[in-house]
């Protein structure tokens, strides 16, 4: 379980650090393997303190833009800078000692405890070691600290993980599906932890299938498709640019019969659709007839217990941007 920050070194205030520049900026970023455009194109500006989602199917390129940005793979074209310094240039190798990046599948040496794990990457990191036991503390493996990582449960090979990402006092935190393995317990307190992080003024970006978890947490979104960026923004704006109908569920009084609580010409409105589901009927209709449908049931007299509104979930989002850029149409 995770249970603060406090591993990490407050000497070096990240809200210091600002200034004008983006934390991350990817400028015309293209990655080829042959014929295969594995990233396409992307223009992207993280600045600092945000916490942004990368959201896409798999294959997206999602994990390529990670090792993009950590100068483990050298770009087809285009342009990237961390706090401003060039990704792969002279002055990268000082800045990706403040880069964290816990990638998907965390490889780890069975044979070693995990305090050994910890400072082992620290070493490699220029860390201190004196910040080994406090993050192991943070994630909540001071008990397990010295036994073999062989007898990790997935979920703690995950947390060492993350504790290996927070060496170094990272200015950036690059976290590729960070709540692998974690339980409900565990998710919410590494939410914790990175809330702390960027009140200091960290730059976040992390991906996960689950995109619920995300909804919620995130400044904004970024969405990939075949390696192109498809949207950028809130979860408001993306919630807008999909144009996905919003839901009204109506629920009957004392178990009404669908035809006593709702006018039938409300069928015929253009562009709502209506189905009996439990708990109630659900009209789908454009968000600009919203009102209409409420006042067409309040004038109905029907007889309602109540009225939910609900919005579009983030998953419905993703998938009406991506079916906008395989169709073609503009956003």
């Amino acid at each position: 379980m995770l249970t603060g920050a406090a591993g990490v070194n407050h000497s070096t205030s990240v809200l210091e650090r600002r200034g004008s520049d983006p934390a991350i900026s990817l400028q015309g970023v293209r990655k080829h393997y042959g014929t295969l455009r594995a990233v396409d194109g992307v223009d992207l500006a993280v600045q600092p303190g945000e916490m942004l989602g990368l959201i896409g199917h798999n294959g997206a390129g999602k994990s390529t833009l990670f090792k993009l940005m950590l100068g483990l793979e050298r770009a087809t074209a285009g342009d990237i800078t961390i706090h401003g310094a060039p990704v792969r240039g002279s002055g990268f190798r000082a800045a990706r000692r403040r880069l964290g990046y816990l990638p998907e599948s965390v490889v780890l040496y069975d044979n070693l405890s995990g305090r050994e794990t910890l400072r082992f990457f620290a070493r490699l990191k220029g860390a201190e070691d004196r910040q080994c036991d406090a993050l192991l503390g943070d994630v909540g493996l001071s008990s397990a600290a010295s036994r073999p990582v062989r007898e990790y449960s997935k979920g703690m090979r995950q947390r060492l993980g993350f504790a290996q990402a927070l060496l170094g006092d990272p200015a950036v935190l690059l976290l590729d599906e960070p709540t692998t393995g974690l339980d409900p317990a565990a998710i919410r307190d590494f939410h914790a932890t990175l809330d702390a992080l960027r009140a200091r003024g960290v730059t976040v970006v992390l991906t996960s299938h689950i995109l619920a978890e995300l909804q919620e947490r995130v400044d904004r979104l970024a969405v990939l498709g075949s390696g192109k960026l498809l949207a950028t923004g809130s979860v408001r704006a993306l919630r807008q640019q999909a144009d996905l109908p919003l839901m009204v569920i109506v629920h009957g009084e004392g178990g009404a019969s669908p035809d006593a609580v709702l006018p039938r010409k409300l069928c015929l409105m253009q562009g709502v659709t209506v189905r009996e589901a439990f708990p109630g009927l659900h009209i789908a209709c454009p968000r600009a007839s919203k009102m209409a449908v409420l006042a067409a049931v309040a004038r109905a007299g029907a007889r309602v217990r109540d009225i939910e509104l609900r919005e579009p979930s983030l998953e419905e989002v993703f998938f009406g941007l991506s079916r906008q850029a395989v169709e073609g149409v503009p956003s």
